[in-house]
């Protein structure tokens, strides 16, 4: 037995020294939909299909991970000189496979996106789907980015900030009588955002109260139901969904509208109000200065 505590501690160091870096604990993962990931350290190598994963990756310092992006994510800088491997869905398997990814991110949404993540699982990738139609999922999401990543304590930090901005922002709003708000998705052929996604988190956390109470991420209406809801406030979003969006009052029947006689209507952009991520932060705070001037 050693009594020696100099040659107890070399006893130690020895031992530790030689345990191979493999009896690291696994990084495991379960998707929203019951898939589970199990990697045998940080992922180096990664493709996002969907833009707020870019961004979630970004804000924890790992885009040097990104090996691919969506198409539509040419607009930020840190990513623009990465290849594009087309939409969250419509991915192509082909440049995805040609850029040996290690973890694959998707977006929940209509099954034509899960079929194509079943395909891509086909081909032995780990792909893990998610859903962000609310902050806290959001916040999960990031947690899990940060333990895939190696970035754990980054994420913790985040975490943390988000939540103390998100509970000042509603705090600010809170015991005020809401603003009854009309958010335009598209127009014509006419969305409008429902009680389900992003965009109504973003309007109650500001204060407001979504007219459309039908629980989807994007209710299809028609003018007699804007005219019926009479909104205080009219929000169109700008973006590639709805790129052109004409003024509500040179509309048919638009322009009796409460919010058009009041001049409350506000464009927004899609991409910071629709797309959950760092920016839907920004987007509350936005919003509360329209709807509480």
């Amino acid at each position: 037995m050693l009594k020696n505590p100099v040659a107890l501690l070399l006893f130690f160091w020895l031992v530790l020294s030689r345990t191979p870096a493999s009896a690291a604990a696994p990084i495991i993962v379960i998707d929203d939909t019951g898939f589970t990931v199990e990697l045998t350290a940080p992922a180096k190598r990664v493709i996002p299909l969907y833009g707020a994963f870019s961004e979630l990756l970004l804000a924890l310092d790992a885009g040097g991970l990104l090996v691919a992006r969506p198409a539509a994510d040419a607009h930020l800088a840190e990513l623009a000189a990465l290849p594009a491997v087309g939409t969250h869905m419509r991915p192509n398997a082909e440049l995805i496979v040609a850029r040996k990814p290690d973890l694959v991110l998707q977006f929940a949404g209509r099954q034509e996106a899960q079929t194509q993540t079943e395909a891509l699982r086909g081909l032995g990738l780990n792909v893990l789907t998610f859903s962000m139609d609310s902050f806290e999922e959001m916040f999960a999401v990031l947690e899990k980015l940060g333990r895939l990543t190696g970035r754990e304590a980054r994420a913790g930090q985040l975490l943390r900030e988000w939540r103390a901005r998100l509970a000042a922002l509603q705090d600010r709003y809170r015991g005020q009588k809401p603003v009854r708000v009309f958010y335009e998705a598209r127009y014509p052929n006419l969305l409008a955002a429902g009680a389900g996604g992003m965009v109504n988190e973003v309007i109650v956390a500001a204060g407001g109260e979504n007219v459309v109470r039908e629980n989807k991420k994007l209710a299809r209406v028609n003018e007699e139901t804007v005219i019926l809801t009479d909104p205080d406030v009219y929000v169109i979003q700008k973006g590639p969904m709805n790129p052109n969006p004409s003024p509500p009052a040179t509309r048919p029947h638009y322009k009796d509208l409460r919010a058009v006689r009041a001049g409350r209507v506000a464009v927004v952009a899609e991409e910071r109000f629709a797309r959950p991520g760092p920016r839907a932060l920004d987007a509350v705070e936005e919003l509360g200065h329209i709807l509480h001037p």
